[in-house]
């Protein structure tokens, strides 16, 4: 598979050093499933203080990204990455853009014909009171929120997009299941975790999970899934189609909560 690349314009490709330099993303990118290329606009502004932003027309508090030194940083991003416009996906981390979830993540690594240009992303991250509304008419592709909450700027989302990518990608983590069994992977969230010692806190391991049997701590852990996405997130239980047994293991667990109420 051919290595995935990302550019990032951002006022400040410092923070992005805890990508860069830590934990599996760092590993995805020693290992080249991932180019990372940092584009700062200030870069592409011609006077000496470097000034990427101005006052908004029509007034108000804050100031504007400008779309010179956007555009620019732009085209530079593209050179990086090698590809022309049409073969890169234009993303403004915004808080008006759609909620990331697993399902937009899945589409940016998609390999199908008709997402190929999803394996060139570049990444911009606004600051201040935004960027100036031209430049995401004609260039941005895609806007994606990670919440609805308003940051000091982009980069921090830009980092969660990131790290959720990386994470995805074959090779980037040490056990190829552990992707798989994410929260959200299958729907459902995630099932308890434990580890040694045995007893903790006056707290037992479940029985369970030392019993070296395979399939019932399958089963276990599936139904610990569906419980806890019943009793954390149920709109996500209502989504779903439950099987046979995924529905026996939910009512019993629904009993076995109600009783130990």
């Amino acid at each position: 598979m051919a290595t995935r690349k990302v550019a990032v314009i951002t006022l400040f490709p410092e923070m992005f050093r805890a990508i860069v330099e830590s934990g599996i993303t760092s590993r995805a990118i020693e290992q080249n499933l991932l180019e990372l290329t940092l584009i700062n606009p200030r870069q592409f502004t011609s006077d000496k203080h470097q000034t990427v932003d101005d006052r908004p027309y029509g007034g108000g508090p804050g100031m504007v990204m400008r779309v010179e030194p956007l555009a620019a940083a732009l085209e530079a991003s593209l050179v990086a990455l090698g590809c022309s416009r049409q073969q890169a996906r234009v993303i403004y981390l915004s808080p008006q853009g759609e909620v990331l979830n697993k399902k937009s993540i899945d589409t940016l690594l998609s390999d199908g014909p008709q997402t190929a240009a999803n394996f060139h992303l570049v990444l911009v991250a606004g600051r201040y009171e935004g960027i100036d509304e031209r430049f995401i008419e004609h260039y941005v592709d895609t806007e994606i929120s990670i919440g609805d909450y308003v940051l000091s700027g982009g980069e921090l989302p830009a980092m969660v997009l990131l790290d959720a990518i990386i994470r995805k990608l074959p090779g980037a983590l040490g056990d190829a299941q552990s992707a798989e069994q994410d929260s959200f992977e299958t729907g459902l969230l995630d099932c308890p975790h434990y580890t040694r010692p045995e007893e903790v806190l006056s707290t037992k391991v479940p029985d369970v999970l030392l019993s070296g049997d395979h399939k019932r701590i399958e089963i276990w852990r599936l139904q610990q899934s569906l419980g806890r996405t019943w009793l954390r997130r149920p709109e996500l239980i209502e989504a779903l189609e439950l099987t046979e047994l995924e529905q026996r293991l939910l009512d019993e667990y629904i009993r076995q909560h109600s009783n130990a109420s």
